[in-house]
Parts: C-alpha cells; structure tokens; sequence
C-alpha cells in the first residue's frame, strides 16, 4: 500500500479540501501518514494570497523534498494554479496540478516514478458549472469538519489575487450539502464550519445561503454551525436575524472590512462603505448578544495616508469587534493595485500593522474580560500539557485543567480569568 502525506498552507477551504482529496487518495489504496514518516507520495496543496505566502509555498515543496527526496511530489492549488513557471524549475517536483483539476488528484497518480520533468495539469479558464463533492474524510482527526458549499468570487477586488486562481463563483449542489452535513453527524463531528471563498453569495437552483442555514439548521443531532468569512454586503439583516433565533448557529461573524476609508474601500472595489459596514456590525451585535465578531484588516493599501489610516483606526475603535486580522498590503502581479502609487513604504506599513495588531488585542482583552464569571459551552479539541482547550461557540479560545480526555465534547464551563489570549475556567 503506497503512503501520502499532505502539506496545507492557507485558508480553512484548502484545508477541507484536502480531507476530501485525502479521502479520495485512501479508497484509491493510498495509506495517509504523519509528516514525521517517509512516504512516498507528498502532496502540497499551496495558497497565493500574499508574496509571503508564495514564499512559504516554495519553502514546503523545497522542505519535502529535502526531507523525502525519494518521494513522488505533487503541488496542487492556488498557487500551483497561478505560477507553473516558477514550481517546474524547483528540482524534484513531479506533478503540478491547478485548481480545476485538484479534486481529481488520484487520476494522475498512475505512475510514482520520479521524473525528470513535471507532468503539468491545469486551465487557465476554470469551470462556473455547480458542483457536488463525493468523497468525505473518514476520520475523525478534528472535532470541527469543515462544509465546502462555494468556490470562486465575481467581486475582483483590486488587491486580491484569488478571483484569478480559484475562477468565478460557484456553488454546490443544494441537496449535496445536505447530504454531507448528515454523514458528517453520523460519523460524530460536533461542529460544521461552512467554508467557500465568497460564501454569501451562494446561489443554486432558486436556494441562496440563507437557504443553507435554514435546512443545516433541520439536520438532526447537529450541535454547532459556524459561519467561515463572509463579505459585508452578504450579511443580511435576515441572516443575522435567523442567527439570533437559531440553538445551533454559532454567535460568531467573521466580516471583512479592510478600510475604515471610504476613499479606500472605492480604490479597492470594495462592494461596501464605512457606514454600511457599521451599521451591519451594530445590528449583529445588538440582534444577538455575546456574539463574537472579527474583521480582516489591510494596511498601507497604495495611496493610504495618515488620515485614511486614521479613520480606519477610528471606526474600528467605536465598534464592538471582538478580534482583528490585521495585513499589510502586498503588490500581487495581475491585480488591479499593482500599479496604483504611491506605495506605502514597507516601515510605515510595518508600524501601522504593530498598531492595528495592539488594538486588535485590547478589544479581545475586552471582549474576554466581559465574560469573566459566566458559564459558556465549549467544545474542547486539544490537551497541552494537562490544560484541555477549545472555543465556545462566540469564539472565545478556553481552557480548563482536566485528567480525563475532554476531546470532542461540549462542556459546560465557568470562566475565571483572562491568561495569554484565552480564557481559563473550570467544568461546572
């Protein structure tokens, strides 16, 4: 039986998607292993959001390689999908495979030979058919399984390379996600986070997200649906509304905002203005109380000066966001910003990053501080050194000290104290 071992760099989709390309590899008699055992199939499924994360792909493959040399290497995904040239001329890789084709890995797999070029499977034009999904991961490694229901976005920001390398928007079939949410429960996940690249704007056969929502919603013995990021404009007062009435939806948004400036978010071809975006995080947060609610930052955006930095420090100060991501802006060829100046220099953008980052730890701080004293329930996934930790469904990060295994269960726990961004309390 031939091994494989996966690396995942990137979002929450890449990693669903590659428990579902994993599964598939297994029903094709691949064994999966750990990173710490020789295998002889390695797979890199890469990311391209940012020059750091292009840097960090080229790392991996050059890592596995170095670590495995005598393994049969693939590098599949956005990366793979947006820069051949530079993947091919990294000696030992064997298989480069795009976006369009990655789900079907196990079908270009005939051969585990080295070889002295890599075979190449991509499309520059990838598919806007709907889709359905047919392996799922058997395993039961992670207490949270994540629910792909969308691929590929129309909105084409102009910093954002990912309109390219995942293809226009797209959805899964409605009764296909209905149907892996069931087997999902069956096989004893607790949590289901419904991952896309632009999720709220789902659309098949008359259904839109909030259709999602609701039939998830029916799926019996169901504890948890969490809600993976979704754009502003997408976010509607119905869906915050059925969030408030729901025992299952998680009370967690994560909504990006990247400007605080309008002038910003028009370069940006953002879909939303400041105050939309202030008015749709104020209804959450006075529709459904104790809700977590994060954000995606980007600073030192071309042309960003120190009143438009202002005002997105201003905004996000007076609102009741729980969490920040906070990123600096990075030129990526192909986009809209590319060529837009001035650039914002790199310490400017390095200063502002530290400011935004201490704020964004001050309203978690906050956010946290609150709780203190009350009883949450929190599903626990991992133990470090006897401290079993795990999120309760706003997305406060918890501990509690216990000698027996609390993997996959959802606990009731009273909260104490604040320590090192997450919470320490006690079973109740």
């Amino acid at each position: 039986m031939p091994t494989v071992v996966f690396h995942t760099l990137g979002c929450r989709l890449n990693q669903a998607e590659t428990a579902i390309i994993a599964n598939d590899l297994i029903k094709h008699g691949f064994e999966l292993v750990d990173d710490n055992t020789p295998a002889d199939l390695t797979v890199i499924h890469t990311c391209t959001v940012t020059e750091q994360a292009d840097a960090k792909c080229r790392q991996a493959v050059r890592q596995s390689i170095r670590k495995n040399p005598d393994a049969f290497v693939a590098v599949i995904g956005c990366y793979a999908q947006m820069a051949i040239d530079t993947i091919r001329q990294i000696e030992g890789v064997d298989l480069i495979v795009g976006n369009e084709h990655k789900m079907q890995l196990s079908q270009y797999l005939d051969s585990l030979n080295k070889k002295e070029e890599p075979q190449i499977v991509h499309s520059r034009k990838i598919s806007r058919q709907e889709f359905t999904i047919e392996s799922i991961a058997d395993d039961i490694s992670h207490t949270r399984a994540n629910l792909k229901i969308q691929d590929g976005c129309n909105f084409v920001c102009s910093f954002c390379i990912i309109a390219s390398a995942r293809g226009p928007a797209r959805s899964r079939k409605f009764d296909d996600i209905i149907r892996e949410a069931n087997k999902l429960v069956d096989m004893g996940y607790k949590e289901i986070v419904l991952t896309g690249v632009n999720i709220g704007t789902y659309q098949q056969n008359g259904h839109n997200f909030l259709d999602v929502l609701t039939e998830l919603d029916k799926v019996k013995g169901i504890s948890r649906i969490r809600i993976s990021s979704i754009e502003p404009t997408t976010v509607t007062k119905e869906i915050i509304d059925f969030i408030a009435d729901s025992d299952t939806l998680c009370r967690h948004l994560h909504i990006p905002l990247q400007s605080g400036d309008d002038r910003i978010l028009e370069s940006m071809r953002r879909k939303h203005s400041a105050a939309f975006f202030e008015e749709i995080i104020q209804y959450a947060a006075d529709k459904i109380p104790g809700i977590g609610l994060g954000t995606d930052i980007m600073v030192g955006y071309p042309t960003e000066g120190i009143e438009e930095f202002k005002n997105t420090k201003k905004l996000l100060a007076d609102l009741p966001v729980s969490y920040f991501h906070v990123f600096a802006y990075s030129d990526r060829k192909g986009t809209g910003s590319y060529n837009l100046k001035p650039k914002v220099d790199y310490h400017i953008k390095k200063d502002r990053s530290g400011i935004m980052i201490e704020m964004g730890e001050r309203k978690k701080q906050t956010f946290y501080d609150s709780f203190i004293g009350c009883n949450v329930n929190v599903l626990f996934e991992e133990n470090y050194n006897g401290w079993w930790e795990g999120f309760s469904d706003n997305y406060m990060r918890v501990a509690v000290k216990s000698e027996s295994s609390l993997k996959n269960e959802i606990r009731q726990v009273r909260l104490r104290e604040v320590n090192n961004q997450k919470i320490l309390g006690d079973i109740v």
